[in-house]
């Protein structure tokens, strides 16, 4: 699989790097205030990044004035296993580089998305990207073999909060797997036997040879 860079115009249909910002308080707060876990954690609100500056200029500028909620998704990890997409654009920045494993929303097809539509993209340390709403995303990946990474992620407030009571209307109604967040799970994964929307076709990608 090639690994692109996110400056690249491969780049333009799934987000963008967002100018202007000065991310330095902001990585220096990641490394001191939250772990590195040898497997994936993601924590959706982490009061010493949203005690930061920054924090009220992504709500008012890079969101419009909506209240934002700014937390990380940490460790180590080189497969796609889901993709998932919210209603909102999402914000990240690492302490280091890390890889997105991408796809567009309009590639799902009869509730399927063949993992072959999936594309890497390198994401420099420091760097602000915003992740476009109609992008397939999940668990960043690592940029270099054994490394871990510490990935900022700033969403709508609420998002990735408890599950609404719903009945289930249409295909994508069954993808509703948290607040906020439709997920597409690969049959081969714990989310599958957790109950998610098995909706990932073809290989369950790894990059781990392309590192």
């Amino acid at each position: 699989m090639k690994i692109y860079s996110i400056q690249d115009p491969e780049f333009a249909p799934y987000g963008k790097v967002l100018e202007g910002y000065d991310t330095e308080p902001l990585v220096a707060a990641l490394e001191q205030a939250t772990p590195l876990p040898q497997g994936v954690e993601y924590v959706p609100s982490q009061p010493e990044l949203e005690a930061l500056p920054i924090a009220k200029t992504l709500a008012s500028n890079a969101y419009g004035g909506m209240p934002i909620q700014m937390g990380w998704c940490n460790g180590h990890n080189t497969k796609l296993n889901c993709l998932e997409y919210h209603r909102d654009s999402e914000m990240n920045c690492g302490t280091c580089d890390f890889i997105l494993l991408v796809a567009r929303e309009d590639e799902i097809a009869n509730g399927k998305l063949d993992s072959a539509k999936v594309k890497a993209f390198l994401v420099p340390a420091g760097t602000l990207v915003e992740v476009y709403a109609t992008t397939l995303h999940y668990a960043p990946c690592s940029a270099k073999a054994g490394a871990g990474f510490r990935v900022l992620v700033v969403l709508p407030k609420g998002t990735n909060g408890p599950k609404p009571e719903i009945i289930p209307l249409n295909q994508e109604d069954k993808m509703l797997w948290a607040c906020n967040k439709w997920l597409l799970a690969h049959p081969d994964t714990s989310e599958a036997s957790q109950g998610a929307y098995i909706g990932l076709s073809g290989e369950n990608i790894d990059i781990a040879d392309q590192i």
